[in-house]
């Protein structure tokens, strides 16, 4: 089982600059993790804590905030994680459902989703 990666763009607020990153897509995670440093680097700001159970019961409490996010030509406000040095860096749920991306269950990697509608 392979591992899903994306290239991203991460803008500062006004949008005025960005960082090109590459994020392991995960899917099992609701928000997306990025560095504390690149974040305040853009001048995103962190806005509350929230707590998070880490796979192997521990709990942690980190810092989110909302910033602007790019992929496959997409753009979304979405909710980061201002992640420390130890924690790994991933594109979550919330921003992959904001851009309208999915995993390919066939070739693992990301794509634009068909969006159904349910009458």
């Amino acid at each position: 089982m392979g591992v899903t990666k994306a290239k991203v763009r991460i803008y500062s607020p006004d949008m005025s600059k960005f960082l090109n990153v590459e994020l392991i897509v995960d899917t099992g995670s609701i928000y997306t993790w990025i560095k504390k440093d690149k974040l305040k680097k853009l001048g995103v700001k962190p806005t509350r804590k929230r707590k998070f159970k880490l796979i192997n019961g521990e709990i942690i409490e980190r810092w989110i905030g909302e910033t602007i996010i790019e992929c496959l030509g997409e753009k979304a406000t979405t909710i980061v994680v201002f992640a420390e040095e130890k924690d790994t860096e991933v594109l979550g749920v919330h921003a992959l459902e904001g851009l309208g991306l999915e995993v390919d269950p066939i070739t693992k990697q990301l794509r634009k989703a068909e969006t159904l509608l349910a009458l």
